[in-house]
């Protein structure tokens, strides 16, 4: 005799729960309209969260919360119900963490809320934002439960939650839809409370040592402070074509200028670039400027800004990233760019050769148009051959310096190297995570770089950079010797976060619109 065969289950019509849910909310507005209260009630504020009472009375026994008689109103999103006849149970899932990630058990009972409540609660929808009020229990099962003596359904959902066995597993709806990841990933939440945390650390960390924090134009007449694509806008007011800014840079320099020794900002940019999973074409950098340091005062400073970020977002130095480890408490290397070519390539003396240089970077796949590698000076082109060869292998945290004074525009010359800039760059994880230098105070060395960034534009460099006449003007009333870095917060948080792509840490990363 052969075995019956289940069927497999049909397949839910996404539009006819939604059809249902919206004939539910249609009856609630038909009672709202009799006089029985709003379809969307306003007068409900929660006196607890899920994560304080499990602090406080997880630890009580069923007895000594029944001689407590702990009332507690609380409010959440309904993840979970289980309808058993005359008494039910749900799960209200609110903002906090903790043990209990943010979810709190109800029980709810015809008797104590009322038949005709009861019957209504027992229609109501995962993904409804609930009420309850009432004392705190312990279940037969040792659960911390609020047993009900009201229960309100406050927002009704009208569109069914993901499966809560298997939730979202589309990458781009997570981001599209950065509203269900976050209701249904733990993850995902704990991930942008470190984010907040961390910059929060930062952001007192940087007044704890001095510096002031400030804000500088979002819309720039020049766009200016980087290498950088920007994006375009038109401004109507003043009839003129406007940048979003790619960087602050030049606007903070004004400010040391002006006589503010330390400034800081934490600040949104944009560069109108790649979407990789390292590039956010809108990105937040953390960038902040000293009178009297040097690159090496900086390099100090950003090591102990990010040992503190990771301290107060994660709680360890030893990270992990992908599976292998990072460790930020061991002191970062210091290598110059042909220092980290030696210990990381076989290419010896032949970083030094024009020809074997152009050749290798052939071999990696750059154009000899697009790059113009027959017109770069030597120095340029072992920076390519270092970012082509090197940059993916510094694993552990590394400041690479004396970048070359062509490619570092705003940076210091060496005193001893006339070629190269007192300019590091940090790596960790082979990529880049800051940016900073001694700051180029002279307003006639600044005025000529400008004007051979103007020449690179000319030939078609479009990541070049504009002449700034007022920032020189500027540099002419004089800068103290000052220090300058950038720092980009969206990769920071992945390397904390242990996290994949930089969309995972920024909440609505930039996307094709939808159809």
């Amino acid at each position: 005799m052969s075995e019956a065969i289940t069927p497999p289950a049909a397949p839910i019509d996404e539009n006819q729960l939604i059809l249902e849910r919206r004939e539910k909310l249609n009856t609630l507005r038909e009672r709202q309209a009799q006089g029985q209260g709003p379809a969307f009630p306003n007068d409900f504020a929660p006196d607890q969260v899920a994560a304080n009472l499990f602090a406080l009375y997880e630890e009580k026994t069923a007895e000594e919360l029944l001689e407590l008689h702990i009332e507690v109103k609380v409010a959440g999103r309904m993840m979970l119900k289980r309808v058993m006849g005359k008494a039910s149970f749900c799960t209200l899932q609110d903002a906090s963490f903790g043990p209990s990630n943010g979810r709190i058990q109800i029980y709810v009972k015809g008797e104590e809320v009322g038949a005709e409540k009861y019957e209504d609660f027992k229609h109501w929808d995962l993904g409804d934002i609930v009420a309850a009020t009432g004392r705190l229990f312990k279940t037969k099962t040792g659960e911390l439960s609020v047993h009900a003596n009201v229960v309100r359904l406050l927002t009704k959902s009208l569109r069914p939650m993901p499966d809560k066995f298997h939730g979202i597993h589309d990458q781009e709806v997570k981001y599209r839809q950065r509203y269900i990841d976050l209701m249904t990933d733990e993850a995902a939440r704990k991930r942008f409370v470190a984010r907040s945390t961390a910059v929060s650390s930062i952001r007192a960390f940087m007044v704890q040592h001095g510096f002031l924090e400030v804000e500088t134009p979002m819309l720039h007449p020049i766009p200016g402070g980087a290498n950088a694509k920007p994006f375009t806008t038109h401004h109507n007011a003043l009839d003129q074509q406007m940048f979003l800014r790619i960087a602050p840079e030049l606007y903070l320099k004004r400010l040391i200028v002006g006589g503010f020794d330390r400034v800081f900002e934490i600040n949104r940019n944009f560069r109108n670039e790649g979407i990789s999973v390292r590039h956010n074409p809108e990105f937040t950098m953390m960038e902040f400027y000293a009178a009297y340091w040097n690159y090496r005062d900086l390099m100090e400073f950003t090591e102990a800004l990010v040992r503190d970020a990771a301290l107060k977002a994660v709680g360890s130095l030893a990270l992990s990233y992908g599976g292998k480890p990072v460790d930020l408490a061991a002191p970062f290397e210091r290598l110059t760019i042909l220092e980290a070519i030696e210990k990381y390539t076989d290419a010896g003396p032949n970083v030094n050769s024009l020809d074997w240089l152009r050749s290798e970077l052939r071999k990696a796949g750059l154009s000899d148009v697009k790059n113009q590698l027959s017109k770069r000076s030597l120095a340029s082109l072992q920076v390519l051959y270092f970012e082509e060869h090197v940059e993916d292998q510094l694993w552990q945290p590394t400041f690479i310096c004396e970048h070359p004074v062509e490619i570092s525009p705003l940076a210091r010359a060496s005193d001893t190297d006339p070629e190269v800039t007192e300019r590091f760059e940090l790596y960790i994880t082979g990529r880049e995570f800051g940016n900073g230098f001694s700051e180029l105070n002279d307003a006639q060395d600044q005025a000529a770089r400008f004007a051979a960034q103007v020449s690179a534009k000319d030939s078609g460099d479009d990541e070049a950079m504009f002449y700034d006449h007022d920032f020189v003007r500027a540099l002419e009333y004089g800068m103290p010797p000052t220090g300058g870095c950038g720092i980009g917060i969206d990769r920071l948080m992945m390397l904390l976060t242990d996290s994949a792509s930089i969309r995972d840490v920024i909440l609505f990363p930039a996307l094709r619109r939808e159809n």
